[in-house]
């Protein structure tokens, strides 16, 4: 599946720019991830997994990660591609466990980029490249800030990637920083 047709089967879904936007980010960091862990060969792939991770979300939320993997299947979707994005809702809607490092990644930098782009909003530059790690985790520890953003599963996704914390969040933000003002 091409990144195009990826993108097509998205807006299917998704008409929120929230969400439009959320996938273009994960993708993009995807892709990042792939070059930099040397994956260099399938960083289309990765993207494609990062574009399409949250294909249910905005029509489906109550089955998220399970009604994208039988919108893919009738589509006829690579199964690696049906894995990897279900794979992301481990112990929370699914039992599918991320066991690709791609899969692993995609479960830890879901829910980070969004508390980085939240922590991003409030800066006075409004941007992320001059974002340290000192400011993220400041915000982190604040439990109400981004709430939504479940920190246990971007905890759970540094312990499967066998990093710190540290090191998912800031190579996370250079992630970010390669596409993003």
């Amino acid at each position: 599946m091409t990144r195009e047709e990826a993108w097509d089967l998205l807006k299917e879904y998704n008409k929120e720019e929230f969400h439009l936007e959320h996938a273009e980010i994960v993708g993009k960091t995807m892709r990042y991830f792939a070059e930099k862990l040397g994956y260099g060969d399938e960083v289309d792939f990765w993207e494609v997994v990062g574009i399409l991770h949250d294909l249910d979300f905005e029509m489906y939320p109550e089955e998220h990660c399970i009604k994208e993997q039988e919108i893919m299947r009738q589509r006829g979707v690579d199964e690696r591609i049906i894995h990897a994005t279900a794979s992301h809702g481990y112990g929370i809607t699914v039992d599918i466990k991320p066991e690709h490092e791609m899969e692993k990644v995609l479960y830890a930098v879901d829910e980070l980029t969004g508390l980085i782009g939240a922590v991003v909003i409030m800066r006075p530059s409004k941007s992320v490249q001059d974002l340290g790690l000192k400011s993220v985790k400041k915000k982190y520890k604040s439990k109400g800030f981004a709430a939504g953003c479940s920190r246990e599963v971007i905890e759970r996704g540094a312990e499967m990637l066998g990093w710190t914390l540290e090191e998912l969040i800031e190579n996370t933000i250079e992630a970010l920083k390669t596409f993003r003002p």
